[in-house]
C-alpha cells in the first residue's frame, strides 16, 4: 500500500521575504514549486534583468521584480536562493550583500562555486548552503544534494529542505568534497540516460522498427523502468 501523500503546503506560512537571484529554467522551476507549496507571490523578490513572461505575470500578483535594494528588503530577507549560471557569479552575487541580515539563509545551486567562494563575497558569518540539483528538477522529479557551512542552524537546514523539495527529493552531506561525486552521479546522470535512450532507439531502427516507434519504445521503457526502482 502506498503511503499517503504529504501536504505540499509547507511554505504557506513562510516568515518574510524570499529572494531568488536568477529565474531561468532551474530558478523558474523552483519558483513554480514554491508557489505550488503555498508560498504567496507577495513574499517573493526576483532579481533577473531578463525575466520571462511567467515571472512578469507574477509581478501583477504581488511578486517584486528587480526592486531597488533598501533597508526594508534587507530586513525581510529570510532566505536568498542563487540560481544564476556560475560564470555570472562574480558580478551577480556581491550585490546580494545588501539583502543579507544576521539571520538570512543563502542557498546556492550554482555548479562549481564553492562555499568558500560565497563566504569571501557575502558578509562575514552568513549561513550558506551549497546544493547540487539535476535536470529532472525542472519537472519536479529531481534529486538535490545539499551541504551547509558551519553557520547554518537546524531551523535553516529544515527551511532549506522545504525550499529544495519543491523540485524533488533532498539529501544532505556534511563534506563539501562529496559534491564533486554528486555532480558525477546525479548531476551528470541524466546525460547517460539520454545516451541509453539514443542507443536503444538506434538498435530498434537497426532491427527494422520505424524510427518514431523505436524512439517511443526506448523512452517509455526507460521512463517506466525508473518508476520500478
Amino acid at each position: 500500500m502506498k503511503k499517503p501523500a504529504k501536504s505540499k503546503k509547507t511554505l504557506a506560512t513562510f516568515p518574510g521575504r524570499l529572494i531568488l537571484l536568477g529565474a531561468g529554467k532551474m530558478g523558474g522551476a523552483m519558483l513554480d514549486g514554491w508557489l505550488a507549496r503555498g508560498l504567496k507571490p507577495a513574499k517573493v523578490v526576483v532579481l533577473d534583468p531578463q525575466a520571462g513572461k511567467p515571472v512578469k505575470a507574477l509581478a501583477r500578483r504581488g511578486l517584486a521584480l528587480n526592486p531597488k535594494a533598501g533597508p526594508k528588503a534587507k530586513a525581510d530577507a529570510v532566505a536568498i536562493v542563487i540560481a544564476v549560471k556560475p560564470q555570472m557569479a562574480p558580478e551577480a552575487v556581491p550585490p546580494l550583500g545588501l539583502y543579507v541580515g544576521k539571520s538570512t539563509l543563502v542557498v546556492s545551486i550554482m555548479a562549481g562555486r564553492t562555499i568558500g567562494f560565497l563566504e569571501a563575497i557575502l558578509p562575514p558569518g552568513t549561513a550558506i548552503v551549497r546544493a547540487m540539483p539535476n535536470t529532472p528538477a525542472s519537472i519536479g522529479r529531481g534529486i538535490t544534494v545539499a551541504v551547509p557551512n558551519a553557520k547554518v542552524s537546524a531551523r535553516q537546514r529544515r527551511l532549506t529542505t522545504d525550499l529544495l523539495a519543491a523540485t524533488g527529493q533532498v539529501e544532505w552531506v556534511n563534506d563539501e568534497k562529496l559534491i564533486d561525486a554528486v555532480t558525477a552521479t546525479s548531476g551528470s546522470g541524466p546525460a547517460y540516460v539520454f545516451l541509453l535512450v539514443e542507443a536503444m532507439t538506434k538498435a530498434g531502427i537497426a532491427a527494422g522498427l520505424p524510427a518514431d516507434l523505436a524512439g517511443r519504445l526506448a523512452r517509455e521503457t526507460v521512463a517506466g523502468s525508473g518508476e520500478l526502482l
